[in-house]
C-alpha cells in the first residue's frame, strides 16, 4: 500500500493489475466450459459436419449462444483483458451466423428463387395481378378516349421529352420514320430510352407506394397506361397502329409484364394492411412484404431482359412480323414460367407454402 498526500490509502499499480488479472481469470474459469462447448458445436457446423454434434448439444445451441453473448456484454462493461474480449467477440459472431444467419448461400438461394420461388410468389398474389391488369387496361382505354375526344389531352399525358415529334399533327411519313430500326431514327432511340427509364421508375414507385393501402399504386398505373393509350391512338389515327404495336411488343411484353407484377406486389401489401383478417396489421403487412419483395426482385430480372431486347432485338429485326414474333415468344415464356414452374420443395420433399 502507499499513502497519498491527503492521507488516504492508494493501491499500487502492480497490485491493481494483479487484481484485474485475477478477476478476469475467475470470470473465464466460471464460464469457459460453456464457451468451449459452444465453440465445438460452431466448428462442426462451419465444417458442414452436423452429424458429429450430439442431439443435446444441438438443442442447447441457442442457449449457449445467449450465455456467450451475455458474457461478452459483462466483459465489455467490466473491462476484462483484451484476449478474453477478442475471443468472445469472435465466438459470438460465429455463433450468431449459425443460430440466426441465412441457411443457404447466394447460389443456393438464386437456384431456389429461379426454379420455383419467384413463380410461386407470383401465383400467390394472383388476385392482385388480376386487379392490376384490369386497372392497366382501363388506364390505356382512358388515355385513348381522352385524346380521341380532345387532342390537347395528348400534351397533358405525354411529356415533351418522350414525344420527340410524335404528336398530333405529325404526318404519317414522319411517324413511320420513327418506327424504322435504323440508326437514323434518333427520335425512336430517345423515345425507347425514355420509355425504359420511365417504366423502371414506375415499377419501383408502384411497389414502394403499396404501403398507402395501394391507392397511389392504382393511380400510378392508370396514369402510366393512359400515356401508352395516348401513343396508341396517335399511331392508330395515322394508320400505323399495327406497326407501333409490333415495335412496342419486342420489349413491351416483358416490360409491361414487369409493371403489372410490380403494381400487383404493391397492391398486395396495401390489401393486406387494409384487410389483415385474423392477423394484426403489422404481421399481415410483414408477410405480404416478404412475398411481394420476392416478386419485385424478379421484376428487376425482367427489366434487364427488356433492356436487352430494346437495345438489340428491336434494331436487328426491322419487320413488324418479326417484332410481333419476338414479343409473342417472350409473353408465352413468362406466362408458362409463372403458371407451370412448380413450387420449390424443402429438405423433407414437401412443397413450401
Amino acid at each position: 500500500m502507499a499513502l497519498n498526500l491527503f492521507g488516504h490509502n492508494e493501491i499500487d499499480p502492480p497490485a491493481a493489475i494483479t487484481a484485474a488479472t485475477l478477476r478476469s481469470d475467475r470470470f473465464r474459469l466460471q464460464r469457459e466450459v460453456d464457451w468451449q462447448r459452444l465453440e465445438q458445436i460452431v466448428d462442426a457446423l462451419e465444417r458442414n459436419r452436423p452429424g458429429r454434434i450430439a442431439d443435446d448439444d444441438l438443442m442447447e445451441l441457442p442457449v449457449l449462444y445467449r450465455k456467450a453473448a451475455s458474457s461478452l456484454a459483462v466483459a465489455r462493461e467490466t473491462s476484462l483483458d483484451a484476449a478474453t474480449l477478442a475471443y468472445l467477440e469472435s465466438l459470438v459472431r460465429r455463433a450468431w451466423f449459425q443460430v440466426y444467419g441465412p441457411r443457404t448461400g447466394l447460389f443456393a438461394w438464386l437456384r431456389h428463387f429461379l426454379l420455383g420461388g419467384w413463380s410461386a410468389s407470383v401465383r400467390d398474389i394472383w388476385l392482385d395481378i388480376c386487379s392490376a391488369l384490369f386497372v392497366m387496361v382501363a388506364g390505356t382505354a382512358v388515355g385513348w378516349i381522352l385524346v380521341a375526344n380532345d387532342r390537347e389531352w395528348f400534351f397533358s399525358l405525354v411529356p415533351g421529352a418522350m414525344s420527340g415529334g410524335r404528336q398530333p399533327g405529325a404526318s404519317r411519313e414522319e411517324l413511320a420514320e420513327t418506327l424504322q430500326g435504323t440508326e437514323g431514327a434518333e427520335g425512336l432511340a430517345a423515345f425507347a430510352a425514355y420509355l425504359f427509364s420511365n417504366n423502371t421508375g414506375v415499377c419501383i414507385m408502384a411497389f414502394a407506394l403499396g404501403f398507402c393501402f395501394g391507392i397511389p399504386t392504382l393511380l400510378l398505373l392508370v396514369y402510366n397506361m393512359a400515356l401508352l393509350g395516348a401513343m396508341l391512338w396517335l399511331f392508330s389515327d395515322a394508320g400505323l397502329g399495327i406497326d407501333f404495336a409490333g415495335w412496342l411488343s419486342v420489349h413491351g411484353t416483358t416490360e409491361l409484364f414487369a409493371i403489372l407484377l410490380s403494381g400487383a406486389a404493391g397492391m398486395h401489401i396495401g390489401r393486406s394492411m387494409a384487410f389483415p383478417g385474423s392477423k394484426s396489421v403489422l404481421s399481415a403487412a410483414a408477410a405480404a412484404g416478404r412475398r411481394s419483395a420476392q416478386v419485385m426482385a424478379g421484376c428487376t430480372v425482367m427489366l434487364v431482359v427488356a433492356g436487352i431486347l430494346e437495345g438489340y432485338a428491336r434494331q436487328l429485326v426491322p419487320t413488324t412480323e418479326g417484332r410481333f414474333a419476338i414479343g409473342a415468344v417472350m409473353l408465352f415464356f413468362w406466362i408458362t414460367y409463372f403458371a407451370f414452374v412448380p413450387r420449390p420443395r424443402d429438405h423433407d420433399g414437401e412443397a413450401r407454402r
